[in-house]
Formats: C-alpha cells, structure tokens, sequence
C-alpha cells in the first residue's frame, strides 16, 4: 500500500471502498464487509485503515484457566499488538459472547495502550466504554457501550476472527468508519486508487447535475446516460 492510498483511504468513508472494489475488481458482489448496525467512539473523525492484529476475548464468565496463563496470554497479547506486524494496523477482536457480550474492552486505558503502540483503531463486536476520555485518533467501531469490564481475559492472539459476519485474519487490510468495516482483497491493492478516483469523478456526474438550477427529469436522464457511460 502507497502512501497516497494509505492518505485516500482515510479521506474515504467504508461504503465509497466497496463500490471502489466493485469498480477494482469489474463486477457486483463483493461480500467482504460487516452486516448489522455499528457504534463508532469518534464518528467525525478520519476512517481506520490498517492491517488487521486479531484475537478473540470473552467477559461474561471468567476464566477457568490458571491465573499465570492468564497472565502470559495477556501479555502476549500486548507484545503482538505492539510489535506484530506491518504498520498502520488497526486491532480487530472478536468477542466470543457474541450478542451477550458485556464487558468493555475497549476504555481510556486500553485505547491509550494501542494508540502509544501505534495502532490506528479497534473494530470489535463487542463493548465500549469511557466515551468521552478516548483519545483522540483512535476511534472504535464497536457492537455496544457498557459500563463494565466484566471478567475480560484473552481467549485467542493472531486467529481469524469474525466481526458481525465479516472474517478477518491477520494482515487483513480492513477500512472502518461509522458504516461498519471492509476487507480489501489484496488483489485490488495495485488499482484500488484509480478505482476510487473514477468512482468519485462518476458520481460527481449525478450530484453536479441535481445541484443545477431548475434540475427536472430531463436533466436527471441525461446525467443518467453520462453517467453510465462512464462506468463501463
């Protein structure tokens, strides 16, 4: 990924990346992206771009582990997401509570954590919370907020993880924002950009033309007609 991608992407929001891929890759049906309704921390903020560092947690009940492999797990996890991968990267962790889940994961301390290890954001199934003491250029697109951390522990570090019906694996480049989240195939990678600027150059053809003085149904066909034109 070029720097003037990684810089486009953030300016983009997450359904302008799946007509993009749908432009990339020539055809309907791309499939890669979250179902259902999510909950964004900073939804006025730039969109999450990065390379996917997974791991799967749970809340609900505590671990019937022993407190040292806790404890290690833990801090494995940590260490992975500090120094597991390529940069930008973005945590995506999937809680194995699913529509249960209760514990808030992602507060004031553990965001500040991943932001000072330098990750660009969290994508979650799971639970918030501290809404108003997040720093800034971090934002988590989550499932709910909740006031408590519950008996969170680390159940699993660089697996595949399912976020509201989208599976992600490590190194995954995902896009994020208050829509919810893509995975970008790598194939398009190279041509993704052009793809993004001819979308936006197309869709300007439609809203350029309702913004005209007197728009009717004439106009609108004729923009229609452009339009189609220069998509092919």
């Amino acid at each position: 990924m070029t720097e003037t991608l990684f810089e486009l992407l953030r300016k983009v929001d997450t359904p302008t990346v799946c007509n993009a891929t749908e432009v990339a890759q020539g055809k309907r049906g791309f499939n890669d992206f979250t179902r259902g309704t999510v909950m964004c921390s900073s939804p006025d903020e730039q969109a999450i771009v990065g390379y996917a560092r997974t791991a799967k947690i749970a809340a609900v009940e505590p671990s019937t582990e022993p407190l040292d492999v806790i404890r290690e797990r833990r801090m494995a996890y940590y260490r992975y997401m500090a120094e597991g991968g390529d940069f930008p990267a973005i945590a995506v962790i999937e809680d194995t509570d699913g529509a249960d889940a209760i514990g808030a994961y992602w507060g004031e301390i553990n965001t500040s954590i991943h932001k000072g290890f330098g990750l660009a954001g969290a994508l979650t199934n799971g639970v918030m919370r501290d809404l108003g003491d997040m720093p800034k250029g971090f934002p988590v697109i989550a499932g709910s907020i909740g006031p408590s951390h519950g008996y969170v522990h680390v159940e699993n570090i660089e697996c595949e993880v399912n976020i509201f019906g989208l599976s992600v694996k490590h190194g995954t480049l995902v896009h994020a924002d208050r829509h919810g989240a893509v995975a970008i195939p790598e194939e398009i990678i190279p041509v993704l950009e052009e793809a993004i600027r001819k979308l936006l150059s197309t869709e300007r053809i439609i809203l350029d033309a309702t913004r005209e003085p007197g728009f009717n149904f004439e106009q609108f066909e004729n923009a229609w007609a452009a339009f189609e034109k220069a998509r092919v």
